[in-house]
């Protein structure tokens, strides 16, 4: 038998002083008697309420364009790294392209950290000035 088996249990008390015909409502035991029954039978509950934490900020992911990063290549990164399929990632590249910056997905802070980083990573190691960053959205 373990520890958990031998604690004991709390139990629920009730009002007790009359007997169970007469009660018209269970009342816990911290209620006082003096609180007016509402005749509806609800028990009383109060509730803590807790702040309601935050959602973490997110963050944009963009490339930039430059003129020595081949199309193809930009499009193969979309593919690998942020799991679009191949008309999508063409459609972004050419936004790069045309407008010189594209955000290419919006994730949080670590997310968004080790998407520029892998993106930067892969770029350097095929000898591409690709840049990618991040920013707060």
């Amino acid at each position: 038998m373990s520890d958990y088996d031998k604690a004991p249990r709390p139990v629920a008390q009730f009002d007790t002083m009359r007997p169970l015909a007469q009660l018209d409502t269970i009342r816990p035991l911290a209620q006082s008697q003096d609180t007016p029954d509402d005749g509806e039978g609800d028990l009383s509950v109060a509730l803590k309420t807790r702040p309601k934490s935050k959602r973490p900020p997110m963050y944009k992911v963009m490339l930039l364009n430059d003129d020595y990063t081949p199309m193809e290549f930009v499009v193969h990164i979309l593919e690998r790294f942020f799991g679009m399929t191949h008309a999508q990632a063409f459609e972004i590249m050419l936004t790069v392209h045309k407008k010189g910056v594209a955000v290419v997905g919006v994730f949080s802070h670590e997310i968004a950290e080790t998407k520029v980083t892998q993106v930067m990573d892969f770029a350097r190691r095929h000898q591409h000035p690709l840049q990618c960053t991040m920013e707060k959205e």
